[in-house]
Order: C-alpha cells, then sequence, then structure tokens
C-alpha cells in the first residue's frame, strides 16, 4: 500500500482520500441512486503506478487511486473530518429538491478505492452513521470487514485470497483468466445478488457479448455494466 495508508491494524491516524463526490451510483443493484463517494488512496493488489502494474496482481484498474490530489480529496486527520465533508457533498448536491423529494430517503456513501478497509474503519462506519448516511463499502474482498457496514459488494479479483464471501452483492468483473463465475457459487459464495461486468478496455464489446451470453446461460447472474462511463459522470 502507499506510504502513509492508515491501516485498522496500526499506523497513522488519518484517512488519506484520493477523492470524494457526489454523482449516482454507475453499477451494480444501486446503480442510478444518488450517493457520495469516497474513494481512498492505495491498494493491495497494485500500486496504482504502471510501471508496475504488469507484476501486480491486479492489472485492469481502470482507476486513479494514487495521492491525495483529486476533488475533494485530501488528508482527513480524524473521522468526524470526514463525515463532515462527506455531509457538506450531499447538501450541496440536494440543496435545490423540494423537501417532499426527500421524504425518506437514506443519503448513501459508497467508501470505494483502491482497497477502502485498508483505511476504512468501525470508528469512520460509526460516524457517518451517526450523521445520516447508509454505509456502503466495494471491497475486493481480501481484508475482514470492520463493524458498521450496511451494503458489502465483493469484487474478486483472480490470484487474490478473498476472505470476505458473503455479502450483499458479488460482482465479477468479466472474464479474468483463472476466475470462472461458475467457481463463485452458494455455499461458499453466499451473496444476495451476482452480477458480471464485462471488463472494460480495446476487448469491451467482445467481453460485454461473453457476459450477456453467460447471464442468459446462468440467470443467478445478471449484468452489471458502468452506466457512468456512458453518461460521462464520475
Amino acid at each position: 500500500p502507499e506510504e502513509g495508508v492508515r491501516r485498522r491494524w496500526g499506523g497513522p491516524v488519518s484517512y488519506r482520500v484520493k477523492e470524494m463526490f457526489p454523482t449516482l451510483q454507475g453499477e451494480g443493484i444501486n446503480a442510478g441512486r444518488a450517493a457520495v463517494f469516497c474513494r481512498f488512496t492505495g491498494c493491495n493488489l497494485w500500486s496504482g503506478h504502471e510501471s508496475q502494474r504488469a507484476s501486480a496482481i491486479c492489472r485492469f484498474c481502470d482507476t486513479d487511486f494514487v495521492g491525495t490530489d483529486g476533488p475533494g480529496g485530501g488528508v482527513f486527520e480524524d473521522a468526524a473530518s470526514v463525515a463532515s465533508a462527506a455531509s457538506a457533498h450531499w447538501v450541496r448536491a440536494t440543496a435545490n429538491a423540494p423537501s417532499a423529494g426527500l421524504d425518506g430517503v437514506v443519503p448513501l456513501i459508497v467508501f470505494t478505492g483502491g482497497e477502502p478497509l485498508l483505511q476504512l474503519d468501525s470508528a469512520l462506519a460509526a460516524v457517518v452513521s451517526d450523521v445520516g448516511f447508509e454505509v456502503a463499502v466495494e471491497t475486493n474482498g481480501t481484508i475482514e470487514l470492520c463493524d458498521g457496514i450496511d451494503w458489502v459488494c465483493v469484487s474478486p479479483k483472480a490470484g487474490s485470497d478473498v476472505v470476505v464471501r458473503r455479502g450483499d452483492e458479488l460482482k465479477l468483473v468479466h472474464p479474468q483468466t483463472g476466475l470462472d463465475p461458475a467457481e463463485l457459487a452458494p455455499p461458499e459464495w453466499d451473496f444476495a445478488n451476482y452480477l458480471l461486468q464485462p471488463m472494460d478496455g480495446p476487448d469491451l464489446a467482445a467481453n460485454s457479448a461473453a457476459a450477456v451470453e453467460y447471464c442468459l446461460a446462468n440467470p443467478r447472474w445478471r449484468l452489471s455494466i458502468q452506466a457512468h462511463k456512458v453518461l460521462g459522470i464520475p
């Protein structure tokens, strides 16, 4: 992980955030839902540096999670600072909504990365929950969950040791050599939803066709597309 990344078992006490912004969830079961995204710096499956991609466990990542220089990013000294910033993003994004339009709406915060569980801990989850957020995490599943997470999305990567094998959605980027969707089945993999997401890149059309064909033949799986890329939003 990047030097200075906070670990739940020790290390610096601050949270290093690449970027934080309001948007619509673009993937998975919650696609289309308004949310605040908090992207942490650092990952345990790739350094984020192109010179080291070829030797990484995860070689197809399409996200910049190096540093703290993205929109809304920075070094947050404590959990309350993260929660305050997230609340401010939500308030600004929904400022023009009629009050009736927010009745019963629970704000959503999505912790992602990189690998968010290198930094996300029960203290942070509790504070953002206390200010009204539903807490979601998008993880590669190689680090045990902390307490206080409401929605768990696991995206396993070939060659990694996945320890989180139950949750709300399993989102598999497809195809991955050495990772067959047929192997990710109950009871060993216990998820409410199974999603197959075509791998982006030069072979996206072929990967999309393969994912569609697989989902038709294996209806436990649903197709997940990256709608935010189609719409041109963060």
